[in-house]
């Protein structure tokens, strides 16, 4: 195991989430979904976690694997046109993972997530919480626009509210 990992996860402060996130970056992070869901046919959801529990950390789970799991637990493959888009942020490691639903993954392609998500985790590190999500958001719903684009008005089959774990 990791010592370093571990004592990131096992000593953060208890208000890292409130801090890295303000109610104002919640928001902002809500409304940037909502506009980028105008313009295309995606369903976006954004999730943050803390740290991982020390059982977690014992068994060696990635922030991925956490990922996979936020996906199903959130219902985010759950749409009509498998058009789901999972953004997870496990804050303790500064780790950015996108999860796609099959009908974009395969549109889209991993190369395309990967970059978005090392600009995310760049501005994370530079303490800019609020404009890295913001600007992945914005990129993936340009992605989302540019093969998926929305003719009428359509279902919001996912909240777009943030969601912290």
């Amino acid at each position: 195991m990791n010592m370093k990992r571990l004592l990131k996860h096992l000593a953060p402060p208890p208000w890292l989430v409130r801090r890295a996130f303000a109610p104002s970056a919640m928001r902002a992070i809500e409304s940037a979904i909502a506009a980028g869901e105008l313009r295309h046919l995606g369903q976006i959801r954004f999730a943050v976690e803390e740290t991982l529990t020390l059982a977690e950390l014992w068994r060696g789970k990635t922030a991925r694997e956490r990922a996979l799991e936020v996906f199903a637990d959130l219902r985010v493959w759950d749409t009509e046109q498998n058009n789901g888009v999972l953004v997870y942020l496990l804050l303790a490691d500064r780790d950015v993972e996108i999860v796609a639903d099959r009908g974009i993954h395969r549109t889209v392609g991993e190369a395309a997530w990967e970059e978005i998500c090392r600009a995310m985790e760049a501005a994370l590190h530079a303490g800019q919480f609020e404009t890295g999500v913001v600007r992945g958001i914005e990129a993936i719903g340009a992605l989302l626009a540019a093969h998926y684009p929305r003719h009428a008005p359509g279902t919001n089959e996912l909240p777009n509210a943030p969601v912290v774990l």
